[in-house]
C-alpha cells in the first residue's frame, strides 16, 4: 500500500517540482520510502514519436511485501527501460511469478511489484486480465513513450487525475493532485450536489471541478497532450453476467474453495497482519478461514463506554473464543473519541459522512502493531446483506404499475397521500414514488441523503448540472449491465458501484491510511467475486430465507452456532447529541465557513442546519453531518470559497 503521483506537462521545468510537492502531501501514504523518476514523452496515443513533453513518476512506499530495497519505486525494467510505480497488492504474484518464468522471465525481488513490472512488459494492458489484486498504476512504456494508467475492477484502491492548463496530473488523493501547485481548486457544483444527494461525492466526480476519479476496472493510455483531450478510457472488466443454473450443493461448495483461496492470498504479508472482528458472519468468516494459512490468527474489536452508542464487543469476542483466535478488544470512552473527532476531519481527502469508526479502528490496530488487516467489507454487497435487496423487489413490484403516470402528477398525489409523515420521512417516500421505477433507480433512491427538495433549496438542479435525475453523472451507471427482470443482480451492481464504491471503499482507503495500515477485502478478490457475482440470484435471496443465505450455508461448518443465530446490532456513536453538545461550537463553525460559499443561496445553510438542530431527536445525525464535513473540508484545505469566481457554474 502506497501512494503514486504523477505530471505530464510539454514543460520539463514545472515537472520535477510538482511531483514532489505531490509525494511530500502523502508521506502518510508511505512513511517507509520514496523514489522520483521522469522520462522523454510522446503525443498521441498509439505510435512512437519524437519526445514532446516529459512525464515524472513520484512514489511513496508502505512496504508490505519484500522489505528490502528490490521492492523500490519507480521500479524500471532492466531492459526495456520501461517503469512501474503501483499503489496496491497483487494477490496471485506467486502464481503469476511462475507463469512468467516458464517463459524465460528472470524475477529478482521476492515481491509482487517486480512481477506485475514484468506481465506489463510482456503482455502490455492484456495482463490487467490476469491480475487478481487491488491497484492503481502509471506504467510508462519506454518503446512508444506512453504512459497506461489502470485501476482495479472494483476501485478498491483510488486514482484521480486532472486535465489542466499547462499539465495532466494523476494521483493516489485529492490532496496531492492539488498539491502540484498546477490544478486549480475551483469548486464544481455538480460533485457538491452529489456529495450532498449521498453523503459522498459520486464517481467520477469530485467537489473541485478539475479533478476527477479514475473509473474503475478501466485503463487509458496517455501521452504528453493528454491535459488536452477527453478521456479515452477502456473499460477492461464488467459485472460478470448470470452463469447457467446450478444446483445449492455446487454453488456452496465453489464458495467455499473460492473463499478460503482468496483468503489465503491475502494473508501473504512480510509484516504483521490481522482480522476486523465485529459479531457478524462477514468478519467471522474471515478469521475462520484465515486459520487454515495463520496461526495464530489475531483478531482486533473495538468498543465504546458511551451514553448512547452500541458495540458488538460481546458479540466479536464470543466468536474470537469459538474460533480461538487471539483476541484483543479495546474500549474508547468519550473524551478520546471526541480528541480522534478532530483528527478524523483533519485526514479527510474529500468529504465524506462515513468513516469515523475505520479511522478509530484503523488506530488501534495500528497501535497494535499491525501493519496490514483483513476487513469483511464486500460480502452484503455481493451475497445481499442489506435490507434494500428485499424492500427494492417490493418496491419494484409495486411500482410498476405507475410507470405510466407523469413524474409530476405522481409527486402531487404523494405530497398529500404522505402529508401525516414525519418530515424527513414524507421527503424520502414522495421522491420514491415520483421517481424512476426500476429496481437500479430505486436502489438509488434508498441510498438517498438529502431529499430533492432540500437539494432544489440549496439551489441544486440535476439537469442544469449534467445530472440524471438521481444527482449522478451519467458516466456513474457505465460499469452496470442490464439487470433487468432480477432486482437483486441490479441492487448489487448498484450497492457496488455506487455506495460501496464511493463511500466504503474510498473511507477505508483514506481512514486507515491516515495510521498507514493497509486493509484488505478478502471478499472483493476478483476471482472469488466473479464467482459470486455470476451465480444465480435465486441460489443467494431464496424466497423467505434469512440475508445472505448462501454465505450462510458456505460457513455453517466452521463458525459458531450462535453467530447465525444472535441479532445484528451494528456499532455506532452518539455523533447527533456530540454535533449539537460538546461539538456544537466547533460544527457551527464549520457551517459558517460552507455557508460563506456562493454556490449556495445566502442563507440556505444556515437555515438547514437550524431546521436539522430543531429536529435533531427526530431525524438521523447522518443530514447535519454531511454540512458540517464539507464546512470543515473546505476549512481544512483552506479553500478560497467566498470567492464568486471559483464557485458559480
Amino acid at each position: 500500500m502506497c501512494g503514486i503521483a504523477g505530471v505530464v506537462s510539454a514543460d520539463e521545468r514545472l515537472v520535477e517540482p510538482a511531483v514532489r510537492s505531490m509525494m511530500r502531501a502523502m508521506v502518510h501514504r508511505g512513511p517507509d520510502d520514496e523514489g522520483y523518476e521522469a522520462f522523454p514523452i510522446a503525443s498521441g496515443l498509439h505510435a512512437a514519436g519524437p519526445p514532446a513533453g516529459t512525464v515524472g513518476f513520484g512514489f511513496r512506499r508502505l512496504a508490505i511485501l519484500d522489505l528490502s530495497p528490490a521492492g523500490h519505486q519507480p521500479m524500471i525494467h532492466r531492459e526495456t527501460g520501461d517503469c512501474l510505480i503501483f499503489n496496491g497488492e497483487i494477490y496471485n504474484f506467486r502464481w503469476l511469478r511462475a507463469k512468467l518464468e516458464s517463459l524465460g522471465v528472470s524475477v529478482r525481488s521476492s515481491g509482487d511489484t517486480e512481477v506485475l513490472l514484468h506481465a506489463l512488459v510482456a503482455w502490455g494492458e492484456k495482463a490487467l486480465d490476469e491480475l487478481d489484486g487491488m491497484f492503481a498504476f502509471a506504467f510508462y512504456h519506454a518503446k512508444s513513450r506512453r504512459v497506461l494508467l489502470a485501476r482495479d475492477p472494483f476501485g478498491i484502491k483510488p486514482l484521480y487525475v486532472a486535465r489542466a492548463q499547462k499539465a495532466f496530473v494523476f494521483a493516489s488523493e485529492v490532496r496531492a493532485v492539488l498539491a502540484s501547485g498546477l490544478v486549480p481548486d475551483d469548486l464544481d457544483p455538480a460533485g457538491i450536489a452529489s456529495f450532498f444527494a449521498y453523503g459522498a461525492p459520486q464517481d467520477p466526480l469530485t467537489v473541485h471541478r478539475a479533478i476527477h476519479s479514475f473509473p474503475a476496472g478501466s485503463c487509458e493510455w496517455v501521452g504528453s497532450d493528454a491535459a488536452a483531450h477527453a478521456p479515452t478510457s477502456r473499460r477492461y472488466w464488467s459485472f460478470p453476467t448470470p452463469a447457467e443454473a446450478i444446483g445449492e450443493a455446487k454453488a456452496v461448495r465453489t464458495v467455499q474453495l473460492q473463499l478460503n483461496a482468496a483468503v489465503r492470498d491475502q494473508c501473504i504479508s512480510d509484516v504483521p497482519l490481522g482480522v476486523f472482528l465485529s459479531g457478524g458472519i462477514d468478519s467471522a468468516a474471515l478469521a475462520a478461514v484465515a486459520r487454515n494459512h495463520q496461526s495464530p490468527v489475531r483478531t482486533f474489536s473495538v468498543g465504546y463506554e458511551s451514553a448512547g452508542s452500541r458495540d458488538e464487543l460481546a458479540d466479536a469476542a464470543a466468536t474470537a473464543r469459538g474460533l480461538g483466535t487471539v483476541h484483543q478488544q479495546t474500549v474508547l470512552d468519550d473524551d478520546w473519541i471526541l480528541l480522534q473527532w478532530q483528527e478524523w476531519l483533519r485526514a479527510a481527502d474529500r468529504p465524506s459522512i462515513d468513516g469515523l469508526n475505520t479511522f478509530v479502528v484503523s488506530g488501534v490496530v495500528k497501535d497494535s502493531g499491525a501493519t496490514v488487516a483483513l476487513s469483511g467489507l464486500g460480502a452484503d454487497e455481493l451475497f445481499g446483506g442489506y435490507p434494500s435487496f428485499a424492500r427494492a423487489a417490493k418496491a419494484e413490484r409495486w411500482l410498476r404499475p405507475l410507470r405510466v403516470v407523469p413524474a409530476g402528477l405522481r409527486r402531487a398525489v404523494a405530497s398529500v397521500a404522505f402529508a401525516p409523515l414525519p418530515a424527513g420521512k414524507r421527503a424520502k417516500a414522495i421522491d420514491l414514488v415520483s421517481g424512476g421505477t426500476s429496481a437500479l433507480e430505486l436502489a438509488c433512491q434508498f441510498r438517498r441523503l438529502t431529499s430533492d427538495g432540500d437539494l432544489r433549496g440549496l439551489g441544486f438542479d440535476p439537469r442544469g448540472l449534467g445530472l440524471t435525475p438521481q444527482f449522478l453523472a451519467p458516466a456513474a451507471f457505465s460499469a452496470l449491465s442490464n439487470a433487468r427482470g432480477d432486482p437483486f443482480r441490479a441492487m448489487s451492481q448498484a450497492e457496488c458501484f455506487l455506495y460501496m464504491g464511493n463511500t466504503l471503499l474510498r473511507d477505508s482507503d483514506t481512514n486507515s491510511m491516515a495510521h498507514s495500515l493497509e486493509i484488505r477485502v478478502p471478499f472483493l478478490g476478483r476471482w472469488f467475486a466473479d464467482g459470486v457475482a455470476a451465480l444465480p440470484s435465486t441460489l443467494k435471496q431464496p424466497k423467505h430465507a434469512p440475508p445472505k443465505h448462501l454465505l450462510r450455508k458456505a460457513m455453517g461448518a466452521i463458525l459458531p452456532y450462535d453467530t447465525f443465530t444472535r441479532p445484528k446490532r451494528g456499532f455506532s456513536l452518539p455523533i447527533g447529541e456530540w454535533m449539537f453538545g460538546p461539538l456544537r461550537d466547533q460544527c457551527e463553525a464549520a457551517i459558517g465557513t460552507l455557508a460563506a460559499c456562493p454556490i449556495m443561496p445566502s442563507g440556505a445553510i444556515n437555515r438547514l442546519w437550524q431546521g436539522y438542530a430543531a429536529q435533531r431527536h427526530a431525524m438521523h445525525w447522518s443530514r447535519p453531518l454531511a454540512l458540517v464535513v464539507l464546512g470543515s473540508y473546505l476549512q481544512q484545505s483552506r479553500r478560497h470559497v467566498g470567492q464568486a469566481s471559483a464557485c458559480l457554474p
